[in-house]
């Protein structure tokens, strides 16, 4: 899938993943007295008229996290946002403590923080460093068909991003969980970017897992279609040249790129500036 050459390269993603300018005319949102999320001014009117939250200066408060996710129930049913019964934490600050749950599908509605896990998914042979790569599958609610990583998921609720990878390398991939803890950390990638569905102000775990040669993925759960083994070169250039990726598989493997020389000078430094610039 090729685009024209005036839209190719690799800082176009980076950039397309970083479209939210906030606050521009959207609402700050509080549990308590803490701000977690962003508003549209039109979900926030929706959200005064709701018994428990409350409307001021300050943007919409709710006092009660506890409420949250029978209150986002109620707005799912009316058509705000698609209900995907998978609660995520909801947090002020990524690394900051649990304020309430809240859930998936009302993520972007609310502007609250999601934490993901990618995973690169390394082979290294003889002829050079190799990458698995998925194909969602075409029922996937977002971007059905693209390709993807080995393993990527959004954290659950109660769970860290290490004991997520590990839960959906086995759903995903087949991978045994003695293999996937052997997964090196080896950044977070974060951006906030306005999607169809709403504001994503995602964080992304990455992780480096070099398997075995003789080991081949299996889509075990539905949510990929196959998984194909792609020399690196292959790889960036299908990054840099098309949009057959996942918008934001495209960020995890430019600083795959990165981190491995692939990318070098000052284009290098542009793309981990403009990288650095999207943890918000």
């Amino acid at each position: 899938m090729s685009i024209p050459a005036a839209e190719t390269g690799f800082l176009r993603h980076v950039l397309a993943c970083n479209t939210a300018s906030l606050p521009g005319n959207r609402v700050p949102f509080h549990i308590a007295h803490a701000q977690v999320g962003w508003l549209r001014p039109d979900f926030a009117d929706r959200l005064g008229r709701v018994n428990g939250f409350r409307t001021g200066p300050a943007g919409v408060r709710l006092e009660d996290g506890a409420a949250l996710p029978a209150l986002t129930r109620d707005l799912a049913a009316e058509g705000w946002f698609r209900w995907r019964s998978e609660a995520f934490d909801v947090r002020a600050d990524p690394d900051g403590p649990v304020l309430a749950q809240i859930d998936r599908g009302a993520v972007p509605a609310f502007g609250v923080f999601a934490v993901g896990v990618h995973v690169n998914g390394l082979v290294r042979r003889a002829d050079g460093l190799h990458l698995w790569v998925a194909r969602r599958a075409l029922d996937k609610l977002l971007d059905p068909g693209k390709l993807d990583h080995i393993v990527a998921g959004g954290v659950p609720a109660g769970l860290t991003p290490a004991e997520t990878l590990v839960k959906e390398a086995a759903e995903e991939a087949a991978i045994p969980a003695a293999m996937a803890r052997a997964a090196r950390p080896v950044g977070v990638i974060g951006y906030a970017m306005e999607r169809a569905e709403g504001l994503r102000r995602d964080h992304l775990h990455c992780y480096d897992l070099t398997l075995p040669e003789d080991f081949e993925p299996h889509a075990a759960d539905g949510e990929v279609a196959g998984f194909e083994l792609w020399p690196i070169e292959r790889v960036m250039a299908a990054v840099r040249d098309t949009n057959a990726f996942k918008f934001n598989v495209n960020l995890v493997l430019i600083d795959l790129f990165l981190r491995t020389g692939l990318i070098a000078g000052d284009d290098a430094a542009a793309l981990r500036a403009a990288l650095d610039r999207g943890r918000i």
